[in-house]
């Protein structure tokens, strides 16, 4: 777990994760740091380094070791690295090609029962027809075929203790926002909030996160949740009854960068032989 963490940020960050492992994803726990991974969805949503406390001596050990766990499955992590990011890890990340994003990622979280206003567009959860669509919008047009299964998996078959609702606001029959809504340990997270071009900035992604909260019934002091990665959306949030408790500073490939992995080499016999039955006499 990162450092200087409260405890509404601990258990929405637990619920993050657990939200990847839901989908079909997994968590790996190194010395240092958390790697989140999902290696049939290469989104960044999915694909991401918590970085703790990581001394100067063992930096270079360290991306080393973190940057083969993705590349050898041909996936571009993002790193998150609570701020003041230490000197050697910045220069570390730089060796590698991680450049900083403009703009931090935040978490916010809701006060609790806190009243929001709902938009022009009717927000309810999705029907079954509806999925396709909604993923589309949250994945694009091309590789959405494991996410969806991953959705309706989950929704429909979903573990002890959790819950998974795809949300869609509606205006004159037509999708114009979606998000994904997903609850476990007293915790519930939207994530994936997404508006169609055309319709942005015509309040429909504040109309589905002012509502999505109130459909159905929630555990009454459920931790509300969301990240923003831009100013603007953390003002509007904001407005709506959203704190921020948490700030990350992020990293990132840029898109001209390859993977490029050295060549395993000339075979080499097995390291382990199992041992010779001895016989007697």
């Amino acid at each position: 777990m990162p450092r200087r963490v409260v405890q509404p940020g601990l258990d929405a960050l637990a619920a993050e994760r657990q939200f990847v492992k839901t989908l079909g994803g997994f968590v790996l726990g190194i010395a240092g740091a958390e790697l989140v991974t999902h290696e049939r969805i290469p989104l960044p949503r999915f694909n991401f380094v918590v970085v703790g406390d990581v001394s100067l001596e063992r930096g270079t050990a360290f991306f080393e070791r973190v940057l083969d766990h993705y590349f050898q499955r041909a996936l571009r992590p993002t790193f998150r690295v609570l701020p003041p990011v230490p000197a050697h890890l910045a220069r570390g990340l730089a060796r590698f090609g991680f450049r900083a994003r403009p703009e931090p990622l935040v978490l916010l979280v809701g006060a609790r029962g806190h009243p929001t206003t709902p938009g022009a567009s009717k927000v309810r959860v999705a029907s079954r027809d509806e999925l396709d669509e909604a993923v589309a919008l949250w994945n694009g047009p091309e590789g959405g075929i494991e996410f969806r299964a991953a959705v309706e998996t989950a929704w429909r078959h979903p573990n002890p203790g959790e819950r998974l609702t795809p949300i869609v606001g509606v205006r004159a029959s037509e999708i114009v926002s979606a998000a994904l809504r997903y609850e476990h340990s007293g915790t519930a997270g939207l994530h994936f909030v997404t508006t169609v071009p055309n319709e942005r900035g015509q309040g429909a992604a504040s109309g589905l996160v002012g509502a999505a909260f109130e459909l159905d019934a929630l555990e009454p002091n459920a931790t509300r949740f969301l990240f923003a990665d831009s100013a603007r959306l953390e003002r509007r949030l904001r407005s709506l009854g959203f704190d921020p408790v948490l700030t990350f500073q992020e990293f990132e490939l840029p898109p001209e960068a390859e993977l490029d992995l050295p060549g395993p080499g000339p075979a080499t016999p097995p390291r382990w032989r199992p041992p010779r039955e001895i016989r007697p006499g």
